[in-house]
Order: C-alpha cells, then sequence, then structure tokens
C-alpha cells in the first residue's frame, strides 16, 4: 500500500485496514514460531506487512493532528 491510496481512505477504512494487517502479522508470527521457519514461503511479507502498518498509522496521526489545528 501507498500512502497516497490510504489518504484517499476513510477513517473506517483506515482502521479496519490497521486492524487486518495486525491480525495477518500476528498470524505469521505465531505460524511461524508454531512450525518453524518452513511456515513461512515468503519471508520480506513479515516487513511488508510491518510497513504496511507503519503506514497507516503514519495517516492516522497525520489526521488526527490536523483535526487538532
Amino acid at each position: 500500500m501507498k500512502a497516497t491510496e490510504l489518504r484517499q481512505r476513510t477513517d473506517d477504512e483506515l482502521r479496519e485496514a490497521y486492524d487486518e494487517a495486525r491480525q495477518e502479522l500476528f498470524e505469521l508470527q505465531v505460524r511461524k514460531d508454531v512450525e518453524g521457519d518452513a511456515a513461512e514461503q515468503n519471508p520480506l511479507k513479515a516487513r511488508l506487512l510491518r510497513r504496511d502498518i507503519a503506514r497507516i498509522k503514519t495517516v492516522m496521526k497525520e489526521r488526527e493532528v490536523e483535526g487538532v489545528k
């Protein structure tokens, strides 16, 4: 996801995307812990999810700061 795409979403859509990404990252980490390294076929997936979560949080924070002004 790109930040420009995220900025076009509503607050509810951002929260939903955040929750989905966090859940997917959690499941990926649990699966890796239980099944070992063989469970993660795409080793970049966790990094991409963490970056998406950071982007979503950044856009949410930007909106929060804009609302305060």
